[in-house]
């Protein structure tokens, strides 16, 4: 398998396609994980309402379990603060909701600033690479089969003009089996496919 081109210009040109991609991939990558970090900060109020409604649930419950303990009355001044830790309870729950929730869309915008970008250059590029790689594989087993066959193929894709710098008449030479012109056109084919005998 022929990742890059013999040329030098040709397989030059795809190496530098190959680390600008990489270098792009890489750039959103950092990019979603900014725009995540500074999405999930925005969770810090429901975390901090959370801690802040928890703490404050305990002392209530701290406060209820004593004054719950006061004989004959203790009951009924108890139930405010039960109330009021139950309220605190609900407060901390909303807290820890509201933040999960930011901490769901930071991962999805994160994900979305890095796969979209991404996705629209991959979705040209790599298809012309991995084209580059399936015809210059299929050029060297040609070539090493039988350089008519990719003389043969030279004619059927190459300009007019080129063939004929090669012969006055390309395909009654390769039609006689001319082992010059036969090898001429294979090497224009070889070099259309970025490869060399």
């Amino acid at each position: 398998m022929r990742l890059y081109a013999a040329a030098p210009a040709r397989g030059a040109r795809q190496v530098l396609g190959d680390l600008l991609l990489l270098a792009w991939i890489a750039a959103w990558a950092w990019a979603g994980r900014e725009v995540w970090a500074a999405t999930v900060e925005l969770g810090r109020p429901g975390r901090a309402t959370a801690t802040a409604a928890d703490d404050m649930a305990a002392r209530f419950h701290d406060v209820e379990g004593r004054i719950d303990g006061i004989p004959g009355v203790g009951d009924d001044l108890a139930a405010p603060f039960s109330g009021a830790a139950d309220a605190a309870e609900s407060l901390a729950e909303a807290g820890r909701s509201q933040a999960e929730t930011v901490a769901d869309v930071a991962l999805l915008v994160g994900l979305a600033v890095f796969l979209v970008p991404v996705l629209l250059v991959a979705v040209v590029y790599v298809p012309l690479r991995v084209r580059f790689v399936r015809r210059a594989s299929a050029g060297r087993r040609l070539v090493a089969a039988d350089p008519a066959l990719l003389a043969l193929r030279a004619l059927t894709n190459r300009p007019l003009r080129a063939l004929t710098r090669i012969s006055a008449d390309p395909v009654r030479a390769w039609r006689d089996g001319d082992p010059d012109v036969v090898r001429r056109l294979a090497d224009l084919e070889l070099r259309a496919l970025g490869l060399k005998r």
